[in-house]
């Protein structure tokens, strides 16, 4: 495999001074000796990077995982021979994403089952999957850790069915779990039909070449050798005794890391066609490793639909990277980067001969990440902020289990006149006084830099997925600013970090709604509905207490299209 250099747009964007200094560091190969000491200076090699475990094992993931090749395929054949139909994949954020990646941008091989991804506990997205066939369905139970909520509760809603149209429930279901968890005790105890024990020193959003990325390839019938030797090409194209400067993954991260110390935080992603579904992992790899401290990259995923960056536009926060698969249609692409070159936005480019090199980006980026982190001076291996909501959800759930009822939503209350629709606002949009006058205060609140967040927790349905689109394009021209989509809770194991450990420069729109048609969550009193209220209520607190710009808008009575509908009639005619 021929490496793809970097390309530049502009001249001055090579990062040479940052690179001659991390030469000085000794960078690469202190990273590949795992020295605390890259992201925590003063400490001793032998201190744990995050307090916990060390996080750098996805290193050397290539060449450990080929020797691997032979098993996962041969459980991808058992698979294929008990006459599955499809594949479903519960998991959040790092567990789920890559499986995601795999699903849509390869077609599933022969005799191969097609594959889903279930990352939202919307009762209406967990009923779609229901209404499928069960029976010959297979589940991949996704969780490093083991305990992640919405996880576990998908995973006893559908073996609760399963053992309704089953004697053997258990091999319908497989887990992804590390050593020791939960979920790995659950799993044995219903006699899942594998567990594969996931690496413990490799960190979820890195985990895309261990076996959460690997056992959804196999199962789609990827070329699992070819993906991992060009990952394996990359890193050793990278590796320890390779001078700074011809490093092609630390070239990528000093252009992230010195961007962003620079200021120029917001990156814009531009993907081929054939590669766009790789973006929502790049988002959450970057925002999750890099939005801490205060500081941090804010991934912009763009796509053709979209208007180009104007002169007009804020630039001096803006950076591109561009990913181009040969014999792709990448018209579109080309002219956004005749457009950055123009207006003198810095950007790079990386060229793919097939998708199969996805193995290698995968690495690169990785690396990137890590490497970007030190000049940001943040530890890319933990996500400090991510905890905020998930402990105001929990606390909600524990409300309503001991008074039968969730408590509302902090910050101001609006008034409306839509029956149904219920406004919440921090601060900042106390003087709206009624809906929808909030909507134009909070466009009118963008200050140079600034971000919108359009966060809503609604099923990711097709039609839904447009409506949001066309919201989204609204708001950009509206506001005049970058507009960056997060169904929720899936955004809370992503961006979510971001959102309220980066840079108070964001705003957040969040839409919650179609929750008339709960299903019930097993050993509860209550369903679905209960949770991913408690989960995006939660979330809206946590973003209040950070201090954050935020409106949460709630529909009883609309469904997820009513609602998007309504909020984009009301930015067209604000009061």
């Amino acid at each position: 495999m021929a490496l793809q250099q970097m390309e530049y747009n502009l001249a001055d964007c090579r990062p040479s001074a940052c690179l001659a200094r991390w030469e000085k560091l000794d960078l690469g190969s202190r990273i590949w000796r795992r020295d605390p000491g890259v992201w925590r200076p003063g400490a001793r090699p032998a201190e744990k990077i995050c307090g916990l475990s060390d996080r750098l094992g996805w290193l050397d993931l290539p060449e450990k995982m080929i020797p691997r090749i032979a098993e996962l395929e041969a459980c991808a054949r058992s698979v294929a021979a008990a006459g599955f139909s499809r594949v479903v994949v519960l998991g959040m954020g790092g567990s789920s994403l890559i499986a995601e990646v795999w699903a849509e941008v390869f077609a599933p091989g022969p005799g191969c089952p097609p594959l889903t991804v279930l990352d939202s506990t919307h009762p209406q997205a967990v009923a779609e999957v229901a209404a499928g066939p069960l029976a010959d369905t297979l589940f991949l139970v996704a969780s490093k850790s083991g305990g992640t909520l919405e996880t576990l509760s998908l995973g006893d809603f559908f073996f609760t069915r399963m053992k309704a149209l089953k004697d053997r429930p258990g091999e319908n279901f497989i887990a992804l779990t590390d050593p020791g968890s939960r979920l790995e005790k659950l799993a044995a105890a219903r006699n899942f039909r594998r567990v594969f024990s996931t690496p413990a020193e490799v960190g979820g959003r890195f985990s895309a070449l261990t076996e959460f990325g690997l056992v959804p390839a196999a199962l789609l019938g990827l070329r699992l050798s070819v993906i991992l030797d060009r990952a394996h090409a990359m890193a050793s194209a990278c590796g320890p005794g390779v001078a700074v400067g011809d490093n092609p993954a630390l070239e990528l991260g000093a252009f992230f890391g010195t961007q962003a110390a620079a200021g120029r935080n917001q990156l814009c992603l531009m993907l081929s066609p054939a590669l766009r579904p790789f973006a929502a992992w790049l988002e959450q790899l970057l925002a999750e490793s890099t939005g801490k401290k205060g500081r941090g990259l804010v991934p912009v995923i763009r796509d053709e639909d979209q208007p180009e960056i104007r002169s007009t536009d804020y630039l001096n926060d803006r950076l591109g990277v561009f990913l181009v698969l040969e014999d792709d249609d990448c018209g579109w692409l080309e002219r956004n980067w005749e457009t950055f070159t123009r207006l003198r936005v810095p950007a790079v480019r990386l060229k793919l001969s097939g998708r199969e090199d996805l193995g290698a980006e995968i690495w690169r980026f990785e690396m990137a990440t890590a490497a970007a982190a030190v000049e940001l001076k943040v530890n890319p291996f933990d996500q400090p902020d991510v905890e905020s909501a998930k402990i105001r959800a929990r606390q909600a759930i524990e409300a309503r289990r001991e008074h039968g009822i969730l408590p509302e939503p902090g910050g101001c209350r609006l008034e409306t006149p839509l029956n149904g629709l219920r406004v919440s606002c921090s601060s900042h949009f106390a003087g709206a006084g009624a809906w929808p006058s909030v909507l134009a205060l909070l466009l009118q609140a963008v200050r140079p830099g600034d971000y919108l967040g359009l966060l809503p927790y609604l099923p990711r349905f097709p039609e839904i997925v447009d409506k949001v689109a066309e919201l989204r394009r609204q708001l950009e021209n509206a506001g005049r600013l970058p507009v960056c989509v997060g169904f929720g809770p899936r955004y809370l194991h992503s961006t979510g970090q971001l959102h309220k450990g980066g840079a108070n420069r964001g705003l957040f729109l969040m839409l919650a709604g179609e929750l008339a048609r709960d299903l019930p969550l097993p050993g509860e009193e209550f369903g679905f509905a209960t949770l991913i209220t408690a989960q995006y209520r939660g979330d809206f607190q946590a973003l209040i207490d950070a201090g954050r710009r935020v409106v949460l808008i709630e529909a009883e009575s609309l469904s997820g299209l009513e609602l998007v509908s309504t909020v984009m009639a009301s930015l067209g005619n604000p009061e």
